[in-house]
């Protein structure tokens, strides 16, 4: 007698085959990358065969894949149509968004110019940026939470300057405690301006990213812009002015 065994049968998923055709206007080295290093990306993000002849692109695999690498190539081709180049960190940037199921378009997030300055423009890299970016516009006070190095004060400092351009506001507040001396700085050497220096410099070099740097001296002596640490604004009237206090955490 023999014992029989039941061998669940195993199913491949279902695939499927789309073909994408991508405009004539778009240049496809733009889409795909020097040396096809954009598509690189895309085969390894996704668990699909993609082939390409000319302007034509071939997505094998499931239908969830291809559906995702679609709408990954339609916001490339969304962000090229703006002007704005794509590179790789783009492509990564892009298909985290469109993974994180946000409402937000990518192409919409990437490419909104907050500022241009001498040929180079200031965007939001991020879904959070671009909704922190979106609450300044439409909020009177904004509080900018998160790590160092994400854009809080540069964006805040690059919305300030956009307003003082358009004539939103009279004049730009930049402001930081200057904790690390406790605010009693008659001990160190030097005029009040080199005493503060120091804790203000982060300010100052966003600034020279923003503005021509022949502008900003002259801004400063108009009272325009006004960079200062908290301590020193305390009991002022600030009418018509965008107010960015850095580091506001170490002001209780």
């Amino acid at each position: 007698m023999t014992d029989s065994t039941d061998v669940a049968a195993t199913t491949a998923p279902p695939t499927a085959k789309h073909t994408v055709v991508v405009p004539n206007s778009i240049n496809m080295v733009s889409l795909l990358g020097p040396g096809d290093e954009h598509l690189g990306l895309i085969e390894q993000a996704f668990d699909a065969d993609i082939h390409v002849r000319g302007n034509r692109i071939t997505i094998e695999g499931q239908p969830s894949e291809i559906a995702l690498a679609e709408r990954l190539l339609e916001e490339l081709v969304a962000i090229i149509r703006t002007g704005q180049g794509v590179t790789s960190e783009t492509v990564e940037r892009v298909l985290a968004m469109l993974r994180a199921e946000t409402t937000e378009r990518p192409a919409d997030v990437l490419s909104l110019n907050i500022l241009s300055n001498r040929g180079r423009s200031i965007r939001p890299k991020t879904l959070n940026q671009k909704r922190y970016v979106d609450s300044i516009d439409k909020h009177t006070i904004t509080f900018g939470i998160g790590p160092a190095g994400t854009g809080k004060t540069y964006l805040a400092m690059a919305k300030a300057v956009q307003a003082l351009q358009s004539k939103a506001v009279n004049r730009i507040i930049l402001s930081r405690p200057a904790v690390e001396a406790g605010e009693k700085l008659g001990f160190l050497p030097g005029t009040l301006t080199e005493k503060i220096d120091p804790y203000l410099r982060p300010l100052y070099d966003a600034l020279h990213d923003m503005i021509d740097p022949e502008s900003i001296p002259k801004l400063l002596a108009a009272g325009t812009i006004e960079v200062a640490p908290l301590a020193f604004l305390r009991g002022r009237s600030l009418n018509d002015s965008f107010i960015v206090l850095d580091e506001a955490q170490n002001t209780t």
